[in-house]
């Protein structure tokens, strides 16, 4: 499986309200009491009520079908042996796994050491 090394920073971040839109890479999600948003850290848009910087992404390469097993538990397995934290989101095609900055290179590695293909 090919994980790609996406090339910009990211923050998730809160909000009382939907922020005006957005451009480049961001998902937005509504719940019940929360909205919370993703997205590059250089276009996070004013009002947030929380927000945490420092995420790089890695992106599961393809277009998954909803009939797979196992590709996250396989990821976040890989990653909790190595003892590094992940944020996962996903969209109706594919999935993202959001690592803290400090811990990038070293889940490269990791993916690399468990036969994961990592382009960055």
């Amino acid at each position: 499986m090919r994980l790609i090394a996406l090339p910009y920073d990211l923050s998730v971040c809160k909000y009382s309200a939907v922020p005006a839109p957005l451009g480049g890479f961001y998902s937005l999600s509504c719940v019940e009491g929360e909205i919370s948003l993703v997205c590059e850290s250089d276009k996070v848009p004013q009002g947030a009520i929380a927000r945490e910087d420092g995420w790089c992404a890695f992106q599961v390469e393809g277009q998954l079908n909803f009939s797979l097993v196992g590709i996250l538990a396989g990821i976040s397995q890989t990653l909790a042996e190595a003892g590094i934290p992940l944020f996962a989101l996903s969209t109706y095609n594919t999935d993202y796994i959001l690592v803290k900055k400090e811990y990038f290179d070293k889940a490269k590695r990791a993916f690399r050491s468990s036969d994961y293909d990592v382009v960055s």
